[in-house]
């Protein structure tokens, strides 16, 4: 299978806007086709609105971002794509007649993959030329935030697909789990339909509000389940009690009115926009305190970031740029004190990932410390010029002053985005440690002169 540069989306939505918005964010071009025209303006304002949210994700070095285009032409996308991802509404003969049109003039290593929620890949695959590359990979909403992608293969796919689609998902930013056998509905929408069925039953039944039923997850095992699964043993005994009802209960208009006056009720008037973006950073913040714990879906992020840093210290160091780095972020709704500006000590926490990324250019990575060597920190200052308000974009710049055996002194400046201006600059000496005997200690020569080689190619003007 060939090297993902190109995502073609087959259909846009509320599904192919978050594709987009994912794979943009992460270095790759969208061409997104839809026979209406008018899901040109949607899908641009679809990405438009993720972008926040996925600034603010992760402070690892990104790629460049990748470039969206759309077009109306099916064909023209096909050709172009390098995998296809389909996302047209869930009637199969419509997905059938499609993907086999649209497989006639993709390459026959394109994979082609569908975001189908629930319909069988022997079924989909049916009727296209070169069905071993096709498979369904089912995403959740939102795409752009949520990492699982269930990957399931039909009878003709083959397991080269599957193994390519793992990998280019990963560098997605993706936890791509791949079924082991194709069931309607895979595995995560058979679980989200059980419990949507007890839902209906006990609204139907007048047991409790739409309200109390979230209740009853957000502050108990919905917590839980960020983290970790479901627990069987204390609950064997049970299963034997008439406590669920496998069918659903009839639709009703009056089981459809009290759902959506439950749910009126809890938005308590705010706007969808607005319970989206409560949502975003929600899932956000979930997965950030997660990643801190290395587990769920912050295993996953933690996994992205070490890739990502990873790359960035590749391109660093093949690249001629000048001996300067930089990181881009944005002010996080929580990092704002009581006077609506950045909170004292985050502006060290920037620094601090400035630092980061300085050390992984040289080579400070995790190898280098499990081998008992680390920079300390002995000193900063930080100087603060300007206020920065919640929202506004910022960058910051890392300059080597000086580097001797033991010794490393650096200068940070952090900017506002909207306009470059200084709003703050830190300065700090870090000294060279043996973290096994607990004092300091000559660097190897090799680090040295990585860090020497930064200093010097910088301009004269800021060389100590």
């Amino acid at each position: 299978m060939r090297a993902v540069r190109t995502l073609g989306l087959l259909g846009t939505g509320v599904i192919g806007g978050g594709w987009a918005a994912r794979a943009l964010h992460f270095g790759i071009d969208v061409i997104a086709a839809d026979t209406k025209p008018e899901m040109e303006n949607w899908i641009r304002a679809a990405v438009k609105n993720a972008e926040p949210a996925l600034a603010r994700l992760t402070f690892a070095p990104l790629p460049p971002k990748g470039t969206l285009s759309f077009t109306t032409d099916l064909h023209s996308m096909a050709a172009r794509a390098d995998i296809i991802q389909e996302n047209i509404p869930e009637q199969l003969e419509l997905k059938q007649r499609v993907l086999a049109d649209v497989s006639r003039h993709a390459a026959a290593d394109v994979i082609i993959a569908s975001s189908t929620s629930g319909l069988m890949p022997s079924d989909l695959q049916r009727d296209m030329v070169a069905p071993e590359r096709f498979l369904v990979a089912h995403p959740f909403n939102p795409v752009y935030l949520l990492p699982l992608v269930e990957l399931v293969g039909g009878k003709r796919t083959s397991t080269q697909t599957l193994a390519a689609a793992r990998h280019f998902y990963t560098y997605i930013g993706m936890h791509p789990l791949t079924l082991r056998h194709e069931v309607p509905g895979h595995l995560t929408d058979r679980l989200q339909e059980a419990l949507w069925r007890e839902i209906l039953h006990i609204v139907n039944d007048g047991i409790a509000t739409t309200g109390e039923l979230d209740e009853s997850i957000v502050y108990g095992p919905g917590l839980r389940w960020a983290a970790m699964g479901t627990m069987l043993a204390q609950f064997g005994p049970c299963l034997k009690w008439p406590w669920t009802r496998l069918e659903a209960p009839e639709l009703t208009e009056q089981l459809i009115d009290r759902m959506v006056e439950g749910t009126q009720a809890q938005a308590a008037g705010r706007s969808i926009r607005t319970l989206e973006r409560l949502r975003d950073d929600s899932l956000v913040a979930v997965q950030q305190v997660l990643r801190q714990y290395n587990i769920g879906a912050g295993a996953t992020l933690r996994a992205l970031e070490e890739r990502l840093y990873t790359d960035a210290a590749a391109r660093a160091r093949r690249s001629d740029a000048p001996g300067e780095l930089r990181i881009d972020t944005q002010v996080r709704p929580e990092w704002v004190d009581y006077n609506g500006h950045m909170t004292d000590f985050r502006y060290l926490q920037v620094f601090g990932e400035a630092m980061d990324a300085l050390y992984r250019r040289v080579g400070v990575e995790e190898v280098y410390r499990a081998s008992g060597r680390m920079f300390y920190t002995v000193d900063t200052q930080i100087a603060y010029l300007a206020e920065a308000k919640v929202n506004e974009p910022l960058y910051a710049t890392t300059r080597v002053l000086s580097v001797d055996s033991k010794r490393l002194k650096v200068r940070h400046q952090l900017h506002r985005g909207s306009d470059d201006r200084l709003i703050a600059t830190g300065e700090q000496t870090h000294v060279h440690v043996n973290t096994q005997a607990g004092k300091a200690s000559a660097m190897d020569e090799d680090l040295y002169g990585r860090l020497e080689n930064l200093r010097a190619m910088q301009p004269e003007s800021v060389q100590a």
